[in-house]
């Protein structure tokens, strides 16, 4: 395969605040041209800046030395949390924006899904943006013309095609805009959030379109998305994203795996070798403190450790201290594999159908369960919840985890899917001590 997309030490740096000309009549021309409405006469877009001085409190870094090449008919996941740099990238690789340093080398016409409403004029109909976006792209009329119905009836917005798109709503302006993004074959779609204004049926459309664009019709995708689902069904490959600079490029499953790992850690998981947490180190991952919660012990066999086998004896003690005596509490559990995909959850209410129901101020939760009841070697993260029946839940994600090994051969070395794991309940027991 041919490369199409090639980035090469590619940074991007803002200044902040309004940057001055350099002589007062043109900072007092351009007011004058703001004022009016005008653009700014000194927008320097386009121009190759090479700053080589470190930054300092007026500027911030967007992008710093990015490398990486897509193939042609690749599909690229790109993910990483909020002002990660993924939505300037984006920006770059589509030309509405210009990098700092380096280059971006790019094969064939580009339309991009930036934003909504991006693209699009507000006083025209939905017929004319059409029109005008494949003349863009460098379409003829009757190119355009012979995908018309199609983006029409993808994007569900028959009776109001020709109407202006500013009496749209957020949701048909994005199924517009990517009806026409999609359909009017340009060699690479860049696809940013934006999907996540649309409905579940709408986004389900979207992803089987962009699987179409790229197996059947062999065009390139650039996808961002928070939807880890949506990355791992559509992307073989991806690249994380970290404080403008590129962590980590490979198999979206090991890109996806180390991200949601780095999530987890922020998360303050604190723990020790003997399987104690602290939960007095993770106030802030709590709704309130209203039950005191203190710390969870996990014994292996009444063995301290985080370290278990399928089958095993496990006993959690979780410790509270309160000042005010409390009734009728629920106590639970969810267990999270490595893709923080929730895989089994219980508590005492609904399970054991018991209630502590005496007041007590101080004291521990214990929960035994006789034969450890999942399968599957890994990592899994675990939500802790606790509240009175009659109110609200404090929740603490992360409060703390465990690593399994299989007992059994057959299951040794493998992480199966949470739909086939084996969970036995009746061998878990509920007792306050």
């Amino acid at each position: 395969m041919s490369t199409v997309i090639k980035v090469e030490n590619l940074s991007k740096q803002y200044r902040l605040g309004t940057v001055g000309t350099g002589t007062l009549s043109h900072d007092i021309n351009r007011w004058w041209q703001l004022a009016r409405g005008k653009e700014d006469p000194y927008l320097k877009i386009g121009e190759i800046n090479d700053r080589t001085q470190k930054g300092n409190s007026d500027y911030v870094w967007a992008l710093r030395d990015i490398n990486f090449e897509v193939q042609h008919g690749e599909v690229l996941g790109i993910i990483g949390r909020n002002g990660a740099g993924k939505s300037t990238l984006l920006k770059i690789l589509s030309r509405t924006t210009a990098p700092s340093t380096g280059c971006v080398k790019i094969k064939g016409r580009v339309a991009s899904l930036l934003e909504v409403g991006t693209g699009f004029h507000p006083e025209l109909s939905g017929r004319d943006n059409i029109f005008l976006n494949g003349a863009i792209l460098g379409m003829t009329r009757n190119e355009i013309k012979s995908k018309f119905d199609e983006i029409v009836d993808f994007a569900g917005v028959e009776r109001y095609i020709d109407t202006p798109v500013k009496r749209y709503s957020s949701g048909m302006y994005v199924r517009l805009a990517f009806a026409v993004a999609a359909h009017l074959e340009p060699e690479i779609l860049i696809i940013d959030e934006v999907l996540a204004v649309g409905d579940a049926e709408f986004q389900k459309k979207c992803l089987g379109k962009m699987r179409d664009v790229s197996e059947r019709e062999g065009r390139t995708v650039l996808f961002v998305s928070h939807n880890m689902e949506a990355i791992q069904n559509l992307c073989k490959r991806s690249v994380l994203m970290a404080r403008g600079g590129l962590l980590a490029d490979g198999n979206t499953s090991k890109i996806v795996s180390t991200y949601l790992k780095r999530e987890s850690s922020d998360d303050e998981v604190i723990t020790s070798e003997n399987g104690e947490f602290n939960l007095l180190k993770n106030k802030s991952k709590i709704y309130s403190s209203r039950y005191g919660l203190t710390r969870v012990r996990l014994f292996n066999n009444e063995v301290p450790t985080i370290a278990f086998f399928s089958g095993a004896h496990c006993k959690i003690l979780i410790d509270f201290e309160e000042e005010r005596p409390i009734s009728d509490l629920v106590i639970g559990i969810v267990i999270k594999n490595e893709n923080n995909k929730p895989i089994m959850a219980f508590n005492n209410r609904h399970y054991a159908k018991k209630l502590f129901t005496v007041p007590i101020t101080k004291g521990s939760f214990c929960i035994e369960i006789a034969k450890f009841p999942i399968y599957g070697e890994g990592k899994y993260f675990c939500d802790l919840y606790l509240g009175n029946v009659q109110y609200d839940y404090d929740i603490i994600y992360n409060a703390f985890y465990f690593e399994l090994n299989s007992s059994d051969p057959l299951f040794s070395g493998c992480k199966l899917d949470p739909a086939l794991n084996q969970f036995y309940f009746e061998t878990i027991n509920f007792t306050d001590q």
